[in-house]
């Protein structure tokens, strides 16, 4: 809203014709960086086949423009918003009994693998006429009403293991963008971290209006955290009192928030080095 988008874009498997030049939504649900990440919940496009399906709309794009120059000088003004990971670190890296992932490495190792895939699928996004990245970092995993019901004591303490493990690959993250931006002088890659503001909203919530915390909206179990939303089941009265929606989910009122301090930076540390309203502005 705040780009001036009216309406959002369309999903990649609807989008057609001239359509596809307002934007296009490739994300796929449990999808991750790793090809194999989400898959005991099902299909799944993983980011991989997310940068196949791009390419495949380039093409559609150099038809539409009528050559390969019209094509890269419109997408050199599209911003690239591109949140990965979190995936990587829920339906695989913490689930032992599913993948063998935490076996194989500790979350230093793990945080490089996921970056060193990152930066081999954002590279080909580069190579075919990705010039304005957004890179947002991973939440606060730990302190999901989900992590809170199976692996927090009080059901309030936030799990510092699986938090640990984020920060490792948002620092990370943060050194990607570092790396892109001083090797490419056309792209501008930038950084939302998304941990921080979350961190900023769970140490003073009432200031931004949420009452509860540590459980989902909607839910079952402990925490509202044990099973997500189910068919027909009632919600929480008051949702935008809530900072998350289910199991895992941060409420619009939560995405709202990190929607408008990713594009207006409120803290330096919220987006490196500038934020989205500069980035379109380039």
């Amino acid at each position: 809203e705040l780009l001036g988008f009216e309406n959002y874009i369309p999903p990649y498997s609807a989008a057609r014709g001239r359509q596809i030049l307002g934007g296009v939504n490739y994300a796929s649900a449990a999808a991750g960086i790793r090809e194999e990440t989400g898959q005991q919940l099902g299909a799944r496009i993983s980011f991989s086949g997310q940068v196949r399906n791009y390419r495949q709309t380039v093409s559609q794009v150099v038809n539409l423009l009528g050559s390969e120059a019209n094509a890269a000088n419109y997408l050199s003004k599209c911003i690239y918003s591109i949140g990965l990971g979190s995936n990587d670190y829920l339906n695989n890296y913490f689930m032992p009994l599913f993948y063998s992932t935490s076996r194989r490495y500790n979350p230093e190792q793990y945080a490089n693998v996921l970056i060193q895939q990152y930066t081999q699928q954002l590279q080909a996004l580069y190579n075919y006429g990705a010039r304005k990245f957004v890179l947002i970092g991973v939440g606060q995993i730990g302190c999901s009403p989900n992590e809170l019901a199976q692996n927090s004591r009080d059901g309030r303490t936030c799990v510092e293991r699986i938090n640990a493990a984020n920060r490792i690959f948002n620092s990370k993250l943060k050194g990607l963008v570092d790396q892109f931006n001083n090797a490419n002088s056309d792209a501008k890659f930038i950084y939302i971290d998304v941990y921080g503001i979350f961190q900023d909203i769970t140490s003073n919530p009432s200031a931004y209006g949420f009452r509860v915390t540590n459980a989902g909206c909607c839910g079952v179990g402990r925490n509202n955290g044990q099973i997500t939303c189910l068919p027909s089941q009632r919600p929480c009265r008051v949702r935008n009192e809530y900072l998350f929606w289910d199991a895992f989910h941060p409420t619009e009122a939560a995405n709202v928030i990190i929607g408008r301090r990713s594009y207006n930076a409120q803290s330096p540390s919220d987006a490196y080095p500038i934020d989205i309203r500069r980035l379109a502005q380039l």
